[in-house]
C-alpha cells in the first residue's frame, strides 16, 4: 500500500521539522497577540468585547508575519545566488511550494480574523462601547474598507491561481497576481481606521501613518513587513533593467506536436545547464512574462527554449511566428504515419522545420528574456549516477544537460558523474521529434556504451499505420523505426520500482559502475520534470530502494 498523503505532507522527517517550525511560529504569534490585547490596561474598554477582540488581534499579528513571509520565496535572484551554497540548509528549489503554503495559511487566518471582526462590530453596536453602528465601521472607516478590499483581492488571486485555470488561461493568473501590489497598499493602511484605541473617538494626524500612535494602539507590524516588500520591489526593478539588455530572436524552428524552438542571441546572458528563464514578447503583451526551461547548453552560441502550443499566449505566439496549428498539424500527421523520408516537405521525419523569416509578412518580433534562475538539475554533476526523467515536454531541462554532458565529455571533464540513465516518457510518437537529432548525436558520440543509457517509453495506443511501419522497418534494422535511435522504444508506462530495484542490485554486486564494489557508498540523483502523479511514483520508488550503500535522492522541477 502506498504512502498516504497525510504521512507524505506532514510526517516525513523534513516536512515534520518544517511543519513544527512553520505552524508553531503562527500559533506563537497568535498567542502573543491575544495576550498583549487581553493584558493591556489601556484597552480595558475594548476588552469588554472579550474573546472576539482577542482573536482578531492574535490573527492580525499572524497575518502580518505571513504577509512578510509571502514575498521571500519570490526573491528569485537572491535564491539563485545562495542556492549553490545553502541548498543543504533549506529546500531552495521548492520556493513556489513554500509560497503556496504561506498563501494557504493566510487564507485560514483571514477567515479567523474577518469572522472575529464581524463579531466585534456587532458587539460594538450591541454594547455601545462606542457610539457607532456596525455598518459604519464596515463601510465608512479605513479599517473596514481596506479589510474588505483585501479580501476581494485575495478571492481573485486565489481562484485564478488554481492549476486548471492557470494552465488554460495564464493571462488571468498573471494579471490578478499583480493585484498583490494593491493588497499590500491595503495592508499598510489597514490600521488607519484606528479600531484599536484607548479613546472613544479615533485620533487622526495629518502626516504618515495618519493616526496617532499615542491613542491608536495597534502593533504597527507594517514597520517589519515592509522590508520584504522593499526587497521584492528592488528585485523587480533589477529584473526589468536586466531584461532590457540587447536581445535578438535569430531563428524559429517548428517541431511536430505543437512545439516551437526559439533561438535567441543575448551576449550578456550566462547560465548553467538545467536552469530556466522568463520570456516576454512585447508585441503580444508588455506585461506578461512566461517561464520556460533553457534547452541549449552553455557552450552553444545562442539560448534556446522549446514552447508547446497549449494555451492562449503560446497559440498567439505560434500564429505571430507563422507556425500556428495548421502548420503543426500537417507535420504531426506526417509523423504519425511513420514516414521516414520526405525531403520535399519536411526532411527526415522527426527533424525540425526552420521558418524562413524572409517569407513572413512581418519581421520576427522582439523578444525579451529574464533570468537565468536556479533549478535542481544544476546538481547533476555532483552525483556518481544521474537518473534524468522527463515526461512529454518535461524533457526540456534534460536536453540542455545532455548537450552539456556531451560538450564536457569532449573535454574529459564530467566531474563525479560516472553513469547517466535518461528516461523519456511520451504520450504520442511525434513528440520524439523534438530532440531526435540531439539524441542521435549524443548516442553516436559515446565512447563508453555504458555511460549513457537512453530509455524511451511510448504510452499512446498504437494505430494501424504506426504498427505496420514498426513491423516493416524494425525487423533486422539497426535503428528503432519510431525514434531512429539505436535504443529500442518500449511501450506502456515504466515500472519505477522495478527499475530502481535493478539499479540498486547492480550497484551492490559491482556490475553497474566500473571498479565499484558493494562496500562503497553510491549516490544516485534522480531529476524529474513532469506531472505530480508520476513524480510521486518515482519518489516512492527512490525511498523504497534506498539502502545503506546506495542512496537515492529525488528532485522535481518547479516553476
Amino acid at each position: 500500500m502506498g504512502e498516504s498523503w497525510f504521512h507524505r505532507e506532514f510526517l516525513t522527517p523534513r516536512r515534520l521539522i518544517f511543519n513544527v517550525l512553520f505552524y508553531g511560529l503562527q500559533f506563537f504569534w497568535f498567542g502573543l497577540g491575544w495576550y498583549l490585547q487581553e493584558t493591556d490596561e489601556k484597552l480595558a474598554a475594548l476588552n469588554a468585547l472579550t474573546w472576539s477582540v482577542w482573536t482578531s488581534r492574535g490573527a492580525g499579528l499572524v497575518l502580518a508575519f505571513l504577509a512578510g513571509l509571502l514575498l521571500l520565496p519570490m526573491l528569485r535572484n537572491v535564491i539563485r545566488v545562495i542556492r549553490p551554497k545553502l541548498a543543504w540548509l533549506f529546500p531552495a528549489d521548492e520556493n513556489i511550494w513554500f509560497h503556496r503554503q504561506v498563501a494557504y495559511s493566510m487564507a485560514f487566518w483571514v477567515m479567523v480574523h474577518t469572522t472575529a471582526h464581524y463579531v466585534n462590530f456587532i458587539n460594538v453596536e450591541r454594547t455601545q462601547v462606542r457610539t457607532e453602528y456596525a455598518l459604519q465601521i464596515h463601510y465608512t472607516q479605513a479599517g473596514g474598507i481596506t479589510g474588505h478590499f483585501m479580501v476581494l483581492i485575495m478571492v481573485l488571486i486565489y481562484t485564478t491561481a488554481h492549476r486548471k485555470i492557470r494552465n488554460q488561461c495564464f493571462e488571468a493568473f498573471w494579471y490578478t497576481h499583480h493585484l498583490a501590489f494593491f493588497f499590500y497598499v491595503g495592508l499598510y493602511s489597514h490600521a488607519d481606521g484606528c479600531f484599536v484605541r484607548d479613546s472613544t473617538n479615533p485620533d487622526y494626524i495629518p502626516s504618515f501613518p495618519f493616526y496617532s500612535t499615542e491613542h491608536c494602539l495597534g502593533y504597527e507590524s507594517w514597520r517589519f513587513t515592509m522590508w520584504p516588500a522593499v526587497l521584492y520591489f528592488g528585485e523587480r526593478m533589477y529584473r526589468e533593467y536586466r531584461a532590457r539588455r540587447s536581445t535578438k530572436l535569430s531563428k524559429v524552428l517548428v517541431h511536430p506536436s505543437g512545439a516551437m524552438e526559439l533561438r535567441i542571441v543575448k551576449p550578456s546572458f550566462k547560465y548553467t545547464a538545467g536552469q530556466w528563464l522568463f520570456i516576454q514578447v512585447p508585441e503580444l503583451s508588455r506585461f506578461q512574462w512566461h517561464p520556460f526551461t533553457i534547452t541549449s547548453a552553455p557552450e552553444d552560441p545562442y539560448v534556446s527554449v522549446h514552447i508547446r502550443q497549449v494555451g492562449d499566449w503560446t497559440h498567439s505566439l505560434g500564429e505571430r511566428l507563422g507556425c500556428g496549428p495548421s502548420v503543426v498539424a500537417a507535420m504531426t500527421k506526417t509523423a504519425m504515419k511513420g514516414v521516414e523520408k520526405n525531403e520535399d516537405i519536411y526532411g527526415t521525419r522527426g527533424e525540425f522545420v526552420e521558418l524562413d523569416s524572409g517569407t513572413l509578412s512581418r519581421p520576427l518580433p522582439d523578444v525579451r528574456i529574464d533570468g537565468p534562475y536556479g533549478a535542481p538539475a544544476e546538481d547533476v554533476f555532483d552525483n556518481e549516477v544521474a537518473v534524468l526523467v522527463g515526461a512529454g515536454i518535461g524533457v526540456t531541462p534534460f536536453a540542455s544537460i545532455l548537450k552539456h554532458i556531451w560538450y564536457r565529455q569532449k573535454k574529459g571533464n564530467i566531474g563525479s558523474l560516472r553513469r547517466v540513465e535518461f528516461f523519456w516518457v511520451c504520450r504520442d510518437a511525434p513528440s520524439f521529434g523534438w530532440f531526435q537529432t540531439l539524441l542521435q548525436e549524443i548516442e553516436d558520440a559515446q565512447f563508453d556504451p555504458n555511460f549513457l543509457r537512453i530509455n524511451i517509453y511510448l504510452t499512446q495506443k498504437i494505430g494501424e499505420d504506426m504498427l505496420w511501419n514498426i513491423a516493416v522497418n524494425d525487423a533486422g534494422a539497426d535503428f528503432d523505426p519510431l525514434t531512429l535511435l539505436r535504443t529500442r522504444t518500449m511501450f506502456g508506462r515504466p515500472d519505477w520500482k522495478s527499475i530502481y530495484r535493478r539499479i540498486r542490485e547492480a550497484i551492490e554486486i559491482g556490475q553497474y559502475l566500473p571498479g565499484s564494489n558493494a562496500q562503497l557508498k553510491t549516490t544516485v540523483g534522480t531529476y524529474f520534470c513532469g506531472p505530480g502523479v508520476m513524480a510521486h511514483a518515482i519518489k516512492e520508488a527512490t525511498l523504497q530502494h534506498t539502502s545503506k550503500n546506495v542512496i537515492f535522492k529525488f528532485a522535481k522541477e518547479h516553476f
